[in-house]
């Protein structure tokens, strides 16, 4: 048998299978993703098994092309050979809430309980539990198992939830939640069976169009950058990350509805808002504008200051490590980083980290370094797949 984990966005759905061995989740025989699905997009799927990667453009027939990309999904499924029968389906769901610190399987109580969460993810949520209801109707016989990703930081102390708002508010559940759960327990796994360091203090860099920072003490998550939304922290792609509550009030003081100031925050500001040509960090990297490097600028300093709050928390700093788009692929802001956290023993093996590509688990650190630092290629998929079959099992 085998698990489908899922991840359902606003045009891009992102899929991985992963079989299940003597109740152990085996590495995934077939990942891929359903691009170009937002509206007048061009939706294509693309998908690897085991030999090359291959691309099909979706015929779409039905008003919602997310179903459409359904249908080709489980038509792809059903024809590919050697594909173990599906067991369940495990969603990636951003925001748990006070509701859910664990996965669950989803019914309609679950899914009200998640659609109430809606506006603190606005990005995300909405898309996830779509993709959920999709797949319901889709694979009617299936359990469906919601994964969250604000699951991993339960284990934070109360220091580090709670605002300095009235009591009233916390009690309303107006706390730091934290995100990134599913890749950071991927990372700290894997770091875990490489590295005897790693059950100290760890601080793992989930960099992609979404960042965030998490520190990690004894294998649990002690604190993150991110908070209350997907917003906080570090500067991502198109969202603006930590900006000082007065800049809202001055906006609503001239006049900015809330839906224009969500949109300024979630969609218009970081790399793209600051450089002004494109979210996409390898684009920054080829344009030599003066905005598009300062943009690369601001992003490495904002990792390098949250590095240092988050080592401070820890009392010190065993073994750094980057993942994510970003993280995995750009030496560039590996080195920044590095370079800007010597003060703390950091030495990096120059070749290594350019040979680092996000292809495998590697070690970049220099042999007289004092902190382990690691390029991990993070698996969110896996991670759903194992919370789903202990969850059935």
């Amino acid at each position: 048998m085998a698990i489908l984990a899922v991840n359902a966005g606003s045009s891009t759905l992102k899929f991985s299978l992963y079989p299940e061995r003597d109740g152990l989740i085996q590495p995934s025989v077939l990942t891929g993703n359903i691009q170009g699905l937002e509206p007048h997009g061009s939706p294509e799927i693309v998908w690897r098994q085991s030999g090359p990667t291959l691309r099909d453009v979706l015929t779409v027939g039905t008003a919602d092309p997310f179903d459409d990309a359904l249908i080709h999904l489980r038509d792809l499924l059903a024809r590919l050979p050697d594909l173990p029968p599906l067991k369940a389906i495990a969603h990636r769901v951003v925001h748990g809430g006070e509701y859910f610190t664990r996965s669950v399987k989803v019914t309609p109580d679950v899914l009200k309980k998640l659609a109430s969460l809606n506006s603190l993810a606005p990005l995300h949520q909405p898309h996830n539990l779509a993709g959920i209801d999709s797949f319901a109707q889709a694979f009617p016989a299936l359990p469906q198992v919601a994964c969250f990703d604000t699951a991993f930081h339960g284990t934070v102390p109360e220091q580090e939830r709670q605002f300095a708002l009235p009591q009233s508010l916390t009690r309303q559940g107006v706390r730091r939640y934290g995100f990134h759960g599913l890749s950071y327990q991927y990372i700290l796994g894997t770091l875990q069976e490489r590295s005897l360091r790693a059950q100290g203090n760890v601080v793992m860099a989930h960099l992609g169009n979404g960042a965030s920072l998490c520190a990690a003490q004894a294998g649990q998550s002690r604190a993150t950058t991110m908070g209350f939304s997907a917003l906080d922290g570090l500067m991502m792609g198109t969202r603006s990350g930590a900006l000082d509550a007065g800049v809202l009030l001055f906006l609503m003081e001239q006049g900015w509805s809330h839906d224009r100031i969500q949109t300024l925050l979630y969609k218009q500001s970081g790399l793209l808002g600051v450089s002004g040509v494109s979210a996409d960090m390898r684009k920054l990297r080829a344009d030599a504008s003066p905005a598009a490097q300062w943009a690369i600028t601001l992003f490495t300093h904002r990792v390098v200051r949250e590095c240092g709050a988050l080592t401070a928390c820890l009392r010190g700093l065993d073994v750094l490590a980057f993942s994510g788009g970003i993280g995995e692929h750009d030496s560039r802001i590996r080195a920044d980083v590095c370079r800007a956290l010597e003060w703390l023993g950091v030495r990096l093996d120059v070749q290594r980290n350019a040979k680092a590509c996000g292809e495998e688990a590697l070690s970049i650190h220099a042999a007289d370094s004092r902190v382990e630092v690691w390029v991990i290629p993070t698996d969110e998929g896996r991670v759903a797949a194992r919370e789903a079959a202990a969850l059935l099992r």
